[in-house]
């Protein structure tokens, strides 16, 4: 082969891991991950031990860039697909969209999940809870068999567009996510593989990053996902937002894209 042809493949192959790379990093926003003293940092996250690592606004893959009509994941929706060869959302909306510019009710985002999740191929799927937020609703999907967390999910509160969680739901979930082709090595174990995080572990690197981030709050609820950890947190008893713990990092993701609290709804 002529050394320009091999430069060439190279120069392209450099270019596409810098377009993934920067998709990536637009993908990633609000305070980052905290790594714990003494867990695994040897993530594509690159966090430094006790470190806040930031990535910028929220956008690129998201907004409107590679993924700005919907989200792909392998939750097996009946309703289309995009992309990588997983079966997904593809901007899913409920059937009720108001015409006024007025919000969903908590009602409205109970009926759409519901819906959403009776659509898909697998009936081991229930909505487990749904979260008022000022920016979202949030939904919490759980395995009927096993109890078990399979994937959370955000309802529009003006449109009623459903579609996957960002953050952990996607980047660290080793049975429901997009990611667990291995893309970028951001999976950090496979569904079979038991957690090295105890549960009792991740509620204590989750409280030493609440302690550092937002002083005054504590850890609430814990729920099981493949992979990670879903941490309610807590301000004086009541509910004031939610955390994610890697399974195998011990590394803490707080949820910064929901806003203030408002109500739940537990299904």
């Amino acid at each position: 082969m002529k050394t320009w042809k091999i430069v060439t493949i190279v120069g392209v192959a450099l270019v596409s891991i810098a377009l993934v790379t920067a998709s990536a990093v637009a993908f990633m926003g609000g305070r980052g991950i905290y790594a714990p003293s003494g867990v695994q940092t040897g993530t594509p996250y690159g966090a430094n031990s006790g470190a806040i690592n930031s990535y910028g606004g929220f956008g690129g893959m998201m907004g409107g860039g590679m993924m700005g009509g919907g989200y792909a994941n392998n939750y097996g929706a009946t309703t289309g697909g995009y992309g990588m060869g997983c079966r997904g959302l593809n901007g899913y909306v409920g059937t009720l969209v108001p015409s006024n510019g007025a919000q969903l009710t908590i009602n409205d985002a109970v009926g759409i999940a519901e819906r959403y999740v009776g659509s898909l191929t697998n009936k081991d799927l229930a909505v487990d809870e749904v979260e008022e937020y000022t920016q979202n609703f949030y939904v919490l999907v759980k395995e009927v068999s096993t109890g078990r967390g399979a994937f959370e999910l955000l309802i529009n509160k003006y449109t009623g567009t459903i579609s996957p969680e960002m953050g952990p739901n996607m980047m660290w979930n080793t049975k429901y996510s997009m990611m667990t082709s291995g893309m970028m090595g951001w999976i950090t174990g496979t569904t079979t593989t038991p957690m090295t995080v105890t549960s009792d572990q991740a509620k204590a690197d989750a409280q030493a990053f609440l302690n550092v981030n937002y002083p005054g709050t504590t850890v609430g609820s814990v729920d099981v996902f493949y992979g990670y950890y879903h941490i309610d947190v807590l301000q004086g008893g009541n509910t004031y937002g939610m955390l994610s713990v890697n399974g195998y990092t011990g590394q803490v993701w707080y949820h910064t894209w929901h806003g203030a609290f408002i109500q739940a709804l537990e299904l």
